[in-house]
C-alpha cells in the first residue's frame, strides 16, 4: 500500500478534479492546414457540426460551424484558466475585452457575477498543419466572491516562470515552486491568498529521469494528471499515461520515469468546503441561485454581445494581443 497515493483513476473527458477545482479538460487536436478564412482546408462532411466532440481525422470542431471552438456562452460563479501550449485561441467577451493567445500563453478569467465569452481556434497556418494543445481549468470562487465584477487577464508565456533542472522542467502558472512564484492571479481568486496554496504546474520530465514533488506546507488537495508518456513508477506503483493520481500533499513524492519523456499537469489547493450547485456554465452554492442565474441571463444576457458574430475571430494578420475592458491594449 502506497503512503503517498490516495487513488489512481483513468482520465476521461473532462478530467475528475478535487475542491477547489471544478473541472479540467485537455484538448489535443491535430488540425489540418487552414484557409485564408482560418477554417479547416478540408471537407467538414460527416461531422455533427455544432456538437462535434468525436475525434475524426485527429481533430474536433466542438461547437464551431466553420472555425473550431466554442461560440459565445455565459459563465457565473467561478474562474477559467486556459493554458494554450500549441496553437492559438481567440477570445471575445461581453465586457468588450478580446485577445489572441497561444504558444504557451495563459488566460485567467474571473466570471464572477456573470460574463459571456467565446473561445475560437483559428487555423492561422495555410502551408502546414495547425496542432492545438490546450487545458481549460475551472477554479471555484467562494460564496463571498461569487458576485464580484468579471475580470480578464493574460499571463504571457514570456512572463510565466519556468524552473529547469538537468532532467525536468516546471512551468509555474499558479503558486510557487522552489521559491519561484507565478504571476499574480486574478485579485478575487481563491488563488490570491497564499494560505490556500493553490498551484497549477505543467511538468515535463525527461526519459529515464526522476522528479520529486515537494511537500505542501499544509494538507491540501493535490492531483497529478499524467497526460503523455509511456509509464512512471511512483512510490513503488507503476502508473501508465492517461491516469490521474490523487496524492497526500504533505509527503514528498518521487516519480521515476520510463523510456520516453513524461508530461503532467498538477492541480492543488486548499478546499473551499462549501456546497456546490452546478448547471452547465453556472456554479453557485444552491439550486435556487442557479435558477436565479438562468433567469438573469435570459433577461440581461450579462451585458449583451458587442461582437458581430457569436463565433467571433480576429483578423488573420493579428498577432498575440489582449484588449482589456478599459480599452487598454497589449501586443506581443
Amino acid at each position: 500500500m502506497s503512503n503517498v497515493i490516495k487513488r489512481v483513476f483513468p482520465l476521461g473527458f473532462p478530467w475528475d478534479t478535487q475542491d477547489p477545482f471544478l473541472f479540467s479538460v485537455y484538448h489535443l487536436d491535430h488540425y489540418p492546414k487552414g484557409t485564408e478564412a482560418m477554417e479547416p482546408a478540408t471537407s467538414l462532411e460527416g461531422r455533427n457540426l455544432g456538437n462535434d466532440f468525436t475525434i475524426k481525422d485527429g481533430w474536433r470542431m466542438y461547437h464551431g460551424l466553420t472555425i473550431p471552438g466554442f461560440p459565445s456562452h455565459p459563465h457565473r460563479g467561478f474562474e477559467t484558466v486556459t493554458i494554450v501550449n500549441k496553437g492559438f485561441c481567440d477570445h471575445s467577451d461581453s465586457l468588450g475585452a478580446a485577445g489572441r493567445f497561444g504558444e504557451g500563453d495563459v488566460q485567467w478569467m474571473t466570471a464572477g457575477r456573470g460574463v459571456q465569452h467565446s473561445e475560437m481556434f483559428p487555423l492561422l497556418k495555410t502551408e502546414e498543419e495547425n496542432p492545438l494543445e490546450l487545458f481549460q481549468i475551472w477554479l471555484n470562487l467562494p460564496k463571498e466572491n461569487k458576485f464580484v465584477d468579471p475580470h480578464f487577464a493574460m499571463l504571457w508565456s514570456e512572463d510565466i516562470p519556468v524552473v529547469k533542472s538537468a532532467t525536468a522542467l516546471v512551468k509555474v502558472i499558479a503558486g510557487k515552486y522552489e521559491g519561484v512564484a507565478a504571476p499574480a492571479p486574478a485579485p478575487n481568486s481563491w488563488a490570491a491568498d497564499p494560505k490556500n496554496e493553490v498551484a497549477i504546474w505543467n511538468i515535463h520530465v525527461d526519459a529515464g529521469a526522476s522528479f520529486t514533488l515537494p511537500p505542501s506546507e499544509s494538507e491540501v488537495n493535490r492531483t497529478l494528471y499524467f497526460y503523455e508518456g509511456e509509464g512512471i513508477n511512483i512510490d513503488g506503483k507503476k502508473v501508465g499515461p492517461n491516469n490521474g493520481i490523487a496524492l497526500h500533499s504533505q509527503e514528498a513524492v518521487t516519480l521515476v520515469n520510463g523510456t520516453s519523456s513524461a508530461h503532467f499537469l498538477l492541480l492543488q489547493g486548499k478546499p473551499i468546503n462549501e456546497p456546490v450547485a452546478k448547471y452547465g456554465p453556472f456554479v453557485m452554492n444552491t439550486d435556487m441561485e442557479i435558477q436565479q442565474a438562468m433567469q438573469e441571463y435570459q433577461l440581461t444576457q450579462f451585458g449583451g454581445w458587442p461582437w458581430p458574430y457569436n463565433d467571433n475571430v480576429h483578423p488573420r494578420e493579428k498577432g498575440r494581443f489582449a484588449k482589456y475592458p478599459d480599452g487598454s491594449l497589449e501586443e506581443k
